[in-house]
Formats: C-alpha cells, structure tokens, sequence
C-alpha cells in the first residue's frame, strides 16, 4: 500500500514538473501537423482546412497546465 501511494505521488509529480517545463503538447487530433490532410488525384497531400482543436497551431495546452491556469486565476479573484 505505501509502495503504490508512493508510486502515484511520484507519477503526479512526475505530470507536474512536465507541465511547468513544457506546458504545451502535441495536438492529438492532427498529431502536431495543424491541419486535416488529403491526398490529391496526382498522389500528393494536400492540406485542406486547420484543425478545429488546436486552430491550426499543432500545439494544445496540457491539462494539468490547463487546471494550474484556472487555479491561479481563482485564486488572483479571490485575494483582491
């Protein structure tokens, strides 16, 4: 019992120290390319249209990061 409690915190820092290096990830939609692809007649890819979930930057905003930035908001609200 304490060796996976001891697992988990580690993990959950582990997610923390991630976010706060590097608070944006791939977009799992388009996998980091930024736009929904299609081949053309000839064989070739075409980009067609920015994704929807990253609006075409490839990049998206962790959750954990996501869930900082709520909290230092609320936070900010509260102590004025």
């Amino acid at each position: 019992m304490l060796i996976a409690s001891a697992l988990i915190l580690a993990t959950f820092a582990g997610y923390t120290l991630l976010c706060m290096a590097s608070p944006f990830g791939t977009c799992r939609k388009c996998d980091g390319i930024g736009a929904k692809l299609t081949l053309k007649r000839s064989g070739k890819v075409k980009r067609v249209k920015p994704c929807r979930r990253c609006k075409g930057q490839g990049k998206r905003l962790r959750v954990g990061r996501r869930l900082h930035n709520q909290s230092r908001e609320i936070h900010r609200a509260g102590s004025r």
